[in-house]
């Protein structure tokens, strides 16, 4: 009997085990061909889905901005592409980063709103999405590389004594491992919604399927850090945030259901120099100039005018 359950107990644990490896590839990787919608799909291909996971449709950048730019390409671990919107007299230049599954396209009324305070803007593609190399994401490790070259890059330009790094969600966390293992020091920073973790954010997405995290959440991180060389139990943007030693803005939406309002407590707290967490009571994980235009618009030229 005893030989029995353990039988059973081993292979339950094989299985969740595979089922989080096939899923953590499918996460972290995008594949190139358009994913069929769920209400389409027969039972053989709903099991598929929940054993080998769904897949993501790579990123693109379908829209380009309305004024002129010059497409910049860097090399990171893989090239990446950059668009650089140069203003006259500009005040500095505001490096753009996207989140989970975007692309800079999807940034360009962002760069429209610097672009409006008087600052250059340039947008960035992170490898795997857009017109940058690569299928990977690592939802924020190695892209914080990304962030790293358009830093230096842009230091080395002539007249741009003023760089402000703004990134949401994955580009914000990004941003705070950059600066974390490269010491790159900006002018400031604009950061939306950053996760505290990457454990946490797993599990968030599990609670918002109604469905424990445990121990299928673990099972993933883990896989998804094997997949893509590095530790992923380790990848903390809360720890990151004591690295930080130049301004920083915060932005959050209280409702927001894949990053709670104790992580960002704790990541602003981390924060060593001067800081200032901005919050909309009814916003979500989402892009604040849609519903919340006019604050974000005053919370974001109130903290580049200081």
């Amino acid at each position: 009997m005893k030989k029995r359950l353990l039988k059973i107990a081993f292979f339950l644990f094989f299985m969740m085990n595979l089922v989080a490896f096939f899923h953590a590839y499918q996460f972290t990787h995008f594949a190139d061909e358009n994913v069929r919608k769920t209400d389409k799909k027969n039972t053989f291909d709903k099991v598929k889905a929940l054993v080998f996971g769904v897949n993501n449709p790579r990123p693109t950048s379908k829209i380009v901005p309305k004024i002129p730019f010059e497409v910049v390409y860097l090399t990171s671990s893989k090239k990446i592409e950059c668009w650089h919107i140069k203003i006259p007299n500009s005040k500095g230049v505001v490096a753009i980063f996207h989140g989970f599954s975007g692309s800079k396209s999807l940034m360009i009324d962002k760069s429209d709103a610097f672009n409006a305070l008087g600052y250059s803007t340039f947008l960035v593609d992170f490898i795997g999405s857009g017109g940058s190399e690569g299928n990977q994401t690592t939802i924020g490790h190695k892209e914080s590389e990304d962030v790293k070259i358009v830093f230096d890059y842009l230091e080395n330009q002539p007249n741009n004594s003023n760089i402000i790094l703004f990134g949401t969600s994955m580009g914000a966390v990004a941003i705070l491992k950059a600066v974390e293992d490269y010491q790159i020091k900006p002018t400031s920073a604009i950061l939306e919604c950053p996760f505290g973790t990457m454990y946490k954010t797993v599990c968030a997405r599990f609670s918002a399927m109604n469905v424990p995290c445990f121990p299928m959440a673990g099972l993933l991180v883990f896989w998804g850090g094997v997949q893509n060389g590095f530790w992923a139990f380790s990848h903390n943007p809360q720890e990151y945030a004591k690295s930080v030693q130049f301004p920083v803005l915060l932005l959050y939406g209280e409702k927001d259901r894949d990053v709670s309002r104790e992580e960002i407590d704790v990541i602003f707290s981390n924060f060593k120099d001067k800081k200032t967490l901005r919050t909309y009571a009814n916003a979500g994980h989402e892009n604040y100039l849609i519903n919340y235009k006019n604050e974000w618009l005053a919370d974001v030229s109130n903290f580049v005018g200081k």
